[in-house]
């Protein structure tokens, strides 16, 4: 099971996250690009500190909204996505070919991940923009039921795929993670997002309503804003060594 988090959310003085305490525990990150989170300075750091972990680097494009932290809804068309995650992919590019390292992975940021899941023209813009740049990158979509319409797209193009599970968010009945604005919607104690982990590797997550949800994760996501995330990964990564889950990137 691999375990990535969102990372190099900084932005010129405003830190966010502690990076350097959480990388040591993953094996997988994915690096914000200047669009909702992150600046150039942020983005060559985060690559030689993943660099330095060996961890797997990905992108993670979201919404222009810094403001919004890429949360909020964007009526942007699906031409203007396309070209708004090309241009992501090749601002983390340049750093990756200057530290000589490959992109791993591509996975959407907030309410742009929300978006390419419902929406099937974002979907299709979004992969389309992964195929053209970096079609040897896996692609990052929602495990179970809600993400099989993108999977499907994402695999007709070509694109390998992961599917990603999220311990420390709660879920919706219908396998969509629940609004923020929910009660149990964010999870910040470490054994609980531990123990939901385990769960999720044997396939199986309870949603808020009660309704159990099954599916089939290639990676656990932690988001690198969470207040504990730090102690979460740690408590992630030994509850599945305990379990006797291989903690390691997907093949």
């Amino acid at each position: 099971m691999d375990i990535n988090a969102d990372a190099g959310e900084g932005y010129g003085r405003w830190a966010l996250g502690d990076d350097a305490g959480l990388f040591p525990h993953l094996t997988s990150v994915n690096l914000a690009l200047g669009f909702h989170a992150g600046d150039p300075v942020g983005i060559a750091e985060s690559v030689r500190l993943a660099q330095r972990h060996g961890l797997g680097i990905g992108a993670h494009p979201g919404y222009p909204d810094l403001q919004g932290f890429g949360r909020r809804e964007l009526a942007l068309s699906p031409g203007e996505i396309y070209a708004a995650t090309l241009y992501q992919l090749g601002a983390l590019a340049g750093f990756l070919k200057a530290e000589g390292a490959q992109m791993q992975h591509v996975k959407a940021h907030g309410a742009l991940y929300f978006r390419i899941h419902a929406d099937a023209a974002a979907g299709l813009a979004f992969c389309r923009a992964v195929q053209v740049f970096a079609p040897d990158a896996a692609m990052m979509v929602l495990a179970g039921p809600a993400g099989e319409e993108l999977a499907d797209v994402a695999g007709e193009l070509g694109l390998c795929v992961w599917r990603e599970a999220f311990p420390e968010r709660g879920y919706a009945g219908d396998g969509l993670l629940a609004a923020r604005t929910l009660p149990g919607s964010s999870i910040h104690d470490p054994q609980e997002a531990a123990r939901r982990a385990v769960e999720m590797a044997r396939g199986e997550v309870q949603a808020l309503d009660g309704t159990p949800i099954t599916f089939q994760a290639d990676t656990l996501c932690i988001h690198g804003d969470n207040p504990n995330a730090v102690k979460i990964a740690q408590a992630i990564r030994a509850a599945l060594e305990e379990a006797a889950v291989p903690v390691q990137r997907p093949a």
